[in-house]
């Protein structure tokens, strides 16, 4: 009974969320001076409309900031120039009048005050209902509080060390918004009970279709005690995901990243968007049905704010693939070296077989230029995108270019691209290396090699890559392993550098650069970084029209290339300025913005 109603009321949600009316004015344009409530909650059909309006605030892309959280980590350059860039997250010179702490702070604070007015109107209504609307509520309640503590997470993993404004009640007053920050503990525990109480009160096993459930409570509980450094907490939770729900990796991992597979058996978390629109709201408004993240990540047909960092894009080429597995021998063209077709002596293409040139994982991530195996945009990926202005690589995560030519086709808005791309919050695979990385406690436990490896390898052969361990040993013995021995530092080494960024790169929220900052290691990896010399050569490839060109200085390599003598081409090197600026105490987190400053007098209350 309980599934039925949550389906009911999601497929409400996703209806009202995705569709073309705008429902959640009515939580917004309301005089805080005279704040009454009363007229509006009446009924079940009110929470479940004050609902959508929570939901609205969740898709807010200023919540997860992606471009801008990913900026501030080792995993980009911030957009075309490079080496130049002005770019402050990515040279570590924000503050607190930055634009993404000012919009990431606002939209999550308008999510709790969305939702604390569904928490306290249901807390209110509920005496007074039968036993189904009851039901009702009381779902509707789990998934309120749900939001209201992923927002909260959010906030103490984002801001200030955690310590933040806490309300948990709808402001009566102007006063009542002006609240000093709470020690982050506190927030903690308020957060943590919001999502017991919803991972307790919601159905297991439910398809999501963008909707808040039990499974995603546990996962984020995991995340919060791991981020925590609670390894032994961390691990219980993320055991829970694994064996007391239906989640399972999907057979590709391209599954993930596109329109295609949607709310599929993996996600755990995924925020729908939708290329319809609302009419009464700009095409750019935050709470539009669609979002524009296609737009920031791609070169065709977009402005890419963000690409793939040289150590990045060399690791995603040496990804090394398991020739056990037949999706990593294929069949193409065999090319001379001006990269034309070779023809045999009656004009026939030749045809070679032999292994993919680069990892599953590798192409369903981003586009390389000489990536034969992988179309991009329904052409060859050096056909798709001109690879110059010192660029190497591309996400393909965010983007449709498994479905349209260019992103100007994703939407009939042609001079405005948008994109339907669900955001992947979390899915099993992260739960996976996360749950390994627990067992070995951070690198300090070699009693949990063995286990651990267990769930790094199925996120691997997953993907056809080569997997960790001595040959013939583990859950898959017949697969190609590297026949290394490792140990708890050496995993640990292999989840940081390796594995967790080349499966996850540029998605969920903020991961890596919450990853960095836990492990201690945000400092050292710039300037570890910083050192680091990169090479570029050419790539010659068949244009559309059958013609030989070429992709200058568009491949890149950490080895010296054919170009070594070329003088500008060769000499490459990365995150030099962010070596230098990067302080822990201004740039482990956000700081809290100047417009909370400003607006709140009791802020700083006590301190």
């Amino acid at each position: 009974m309980k599934k039925n109603i949550y389906n009911s009321i999601i497929l409400l949600l996703v209806f009202a969320v995705t569709g073309t009316s705008c429902s959640d004015d009515f939580l917004d344009e309301v005089n805080p001076n005279e704040l009454s409530t009363a007229s509006f909650w009446k009924n079940i059909n009110d929470l479940q409309t004050g609902l959508v309006a929570v939901y609205n605030s969740y898709k807010n892309i200023n919540i997860v900031r992606a471009v801008d959280e990913l900026n501030r980590s080792d995993m980009t350059f911030p957009g075309w120039g490079r080496p130049n860039t002005s770019n402050v997250y990515w040279l570590q010179t924000f503050n607190n009048s930055s634009g993404a702490p000012n919009g990431k702070w606002e939209a999550l604070y308008e999510g709790i005050f969305r939702a604390n007015q569904v928490i306290v109107n249901t807390e209110k209504l509920m005496s007074g209902f039968g036993e189904t609307d009851t039901e009702t509520a009381t779902l509707i309640l789990a998934q309120a509080r749900g939001l209201r503590g992923l927002f909260y997470f959010y906030l103490h993993s984002s801001f200030n060390n955690g310590s933040v404004p806490l309300f948990d009640y709808v402001p009566q007053s102007e006063e009542d918004f002006y609240q000093p920050v709470a020690p982050e503990d506190q927030i903690q525990q308020f957060y943590l009970a919001d999502l017991k109480f919803a991972e307790e009160n919601l159905p297991k096993n439910v398809t999501s279709l963008g909707g808040f459930t039990a499974g995603a409570a546990t996962a984020l509980m995991g995340k919060s005690y791991l981020y925590d450094g609670d390894y032994a907490m961390a691990a219980e939770y993320f055991k829970s995901v694994i064996e007391d729900y239906n989640y399972s990796l999907t057979p590709d991992i391209g599954s993930n990243f596109t329109t295609r597979d949607e709310f599929n058996e993996e996600s755990i978390l995924e925020v729908p968007y939708s290329i319809n629109h609302k009419d009464d709201i700009g095409i750019n408004d935050d709470e539009q049905t669609s979002n524009n993240l296609n737009f920031s990540f791609s070169p065709v047909g977009g402005y890419r704010s963000a690409y793939p960092a040289l150590w990045l894009n060399i690791e995603y080429q040496k990804d090394p693939l398991d020739m056990q597995d037949p999706r990593n021998t294929v069949t193409r063209v065999k090319r001379l070296a001006n990269g034309l077709p070779e023809t045999d002596t009656n004009g026939d293409v030749v045809y070679e077989t032999g292994p993919r040139i680069f990892s599953l994982r590798t192409s369903a991530s981003i586009a390389l230029v000489n990536d034969e195996d992988a179309e991009y945009y329904q052409k060859t990926t050096a056909q798709a995108t001109a690879f110059n202005n010192n660029e190497h690589s591309y996400w393909r995560k965010y983007t449709n270019w498994d479905v349209v030519e260019t992103e100007q086709d994703a939407t009939f808005f042609t001079t405005t691209p948008r994109s339907g791309v669900n955001v992947r919050l979390i899915r099993l695979a992260d739960v996976y290396l996360m749950y390994a990385e627990c067992l070995i406690e951070g690198g300090n436990n070699g009693a949990g090699v063995d286990e651990a490896l267990v769930y790094i390898n199925r996120v691997r052969r997953r993907s056809g890559v080569r997997l960790l361990g001595l040959d013939g040993t583990g859950e898959y013995p017949g697969n190609d392993h590297d026949n290394i021995t490792y140990d708890a530092n050496s995993l640990m080494e292999h989840l940081m550098y390796v594995e967790r960024p080349l499966e996850l790169s540029a998605e969920g929220h903020a991961i890596r650069t919450l990853d960095l900052r836990r492990w201690g290691i945000t400092k050292e990896r710039f300037q570890d970084l910083s050192t680091r010399v990169y090479y570029r050569d050419h790539y010659y490839y068949e244009t559309e029209k059958g013609e030989p060109s070429t992709r200058w200085s568009s491949i890149l390599s950490d080895v010296p290339t054919t170009l070594d003598a070329g003088g500008p081409h060769t000499v490459w090197k990365e995150f030099v300025e962010a070596s230098g600026n990067y302080v822990e105490a201004l740039h482990a987190y956000w700081p809290i913005p100047n417009s909370e400053e400003t607006a709140n007098p009791r802020l700083y209350e006590g301190q």
